[in-house]
């Protein structure tokens, strides 16, 4: 079956259906890892969004129930060169055709994925929609422009009520924006007991839980969009230690002065290379946003750049100098990629620990 992607500047991809049969429409966007399309379609800060994979080949390891970052994926479709036929691993539990179908994302291959990347590298990221027919192009491209993607995306993907994930250590709070199931793994490997929050819980309600420390977690969108949660850490910032994770990063620069800005195609992957600007140490890192810290806005604020994206100069990291609290726009927990950031986990339960030694 025929399906074909649009973009709203009026190119058009001819290609191979799979996944759901539905239409869809989204902001196209690419991602250059090399595994983890399952990882990469289940993490809810692709909410909204048409996922283009630039590696040639996806589907060939199936599915796993292991591998999910999140249960029910906002990923609005998948775009590949190739799908492959068969599937092989010990750990397959699905085919990624069956469970893109199962979750109603639709999917095209055998298309140009270079072109397209190019295309989006030089336009910046755009709305696109997969379509099954195309007897009006022009129509179609004038429906796609006309329609407005919403920016409320956080509220799709948060959980609508607390949920614990027990441990027997350190009481973390994790407030969900979009949180990657690696998260709280990460947590668990630190025997931590963590209560997972809805992202309109308050500065009062957190406190209430008398947690350790509060992790921001990552997810879609636009910061700006979240006044609320920008107070709350307002509200919570010298009280409680903090980490913050990609948008819990930016979350946390808005909360203290800074300003974030939209990028022309953002950074997703995870092969993105990273300066700790104390160490010199570069590390590679898994990331997924597109959004950024404006480096110049951090100048009139209490927060120092602790890291570097290497390619292009943008904030992945800052620390503030009075109270303990950090964050940082890659994902140390990886999932899929390397682990060379997940010594940051320790650095946050070592800063609750200091914490608690004071009092």
């Amino acid at each position: 079956m025929k399906r074909y992607l649009v973009l709203e500047d009026g190119n058009v991809f001819e290609g191979e259906a799979f996944g759901s049969k539905q239409i869809a429409t989204g902001e196209v966007v690419f991602s250059t890892g090399m595994t983890g399309y399952q990882e990469a379609i289940t993490d809810q800060s692709y909410a909204n969004q048409i996922l283009v994979f630039t590696n040639p080949l996806i589907g060939n390891y199936g599915v796993n129930l292991d591998d999910y970052e999140s249960l029910q994926p906002k990923c609005r479709g998948v775009v590949c060169r190739e799908l492959a036929r068969v599937s092989s691993s010990w750990r397959k539990q699905d085919t990624l055709d069956h469970f893109l179908k199962q979750n109603s994302i639709p999917g095209i291959s055998g298309i140009d994925t270079r072109k397209l990347t190019r295309i989006i590298r030089s336009h910046g990221t755009m709305k696109g929609c997969l379509v099954n027919s195309i007897e009006d192009k022009n129509h179609t491209i004038e429906q796609l422009k006309a329609t407005v993607l919403t920016d409320q995306l956080v509220d799709q993907v948060s959980t609508q009520q607390p949920y614990p994930n027990p441990g027997t250590n350190r009481n973390i709070v994790v407030v969900d924006f979009g949180a990657k199931h690696s998260i709280l793994r990460e947590l668990s490997k630190r025997n931590c007991n963590t209560i997972v929050v809805p992202y309109t819980t308050t500065a009062d309600e957190i406190l209430k839980l008398h947690p350790d420390g509060v992790l921001l977690s990552n997810g879609p969108g636009d910061p700006e969009s979240l006044p609320n949660a920008i107070q709350m850490i307002k509200e919570i910032l010298g009280k409680l230690p903090i980490m913050g994770i990609c948008l819990g990063h930016q979350l946390l620069c808005l909360a203290c002065g800074a300003q974030t800005f939209k990028m022309k195609f953002g950074h997703r992957g995870f092969n993105h290379p990273v300066r700790e600007i104390a160490t010199g140490e570069i590390m590679f890192t898994s990331q997924n946003h597109g959004y950024a810290v404006n480096p110049e806005s951090l100048k009139d604020t209490n927060l120092m750049i602790t890291h570097l994206e290497i390619n292009d100069q943008t904030v992945e990291g800052v620390k503030h100098r009075n109270y303990p609290a950090f964050s940082v726009q890659f994902h140390p927990d990886a999932a899929p990629g390397p682990h060379d950031a997940d010594n940051l986990y320790g650095d946050f339960m070592q800063m609750i620990d200091s914490r608690k030694e004071e009092f």
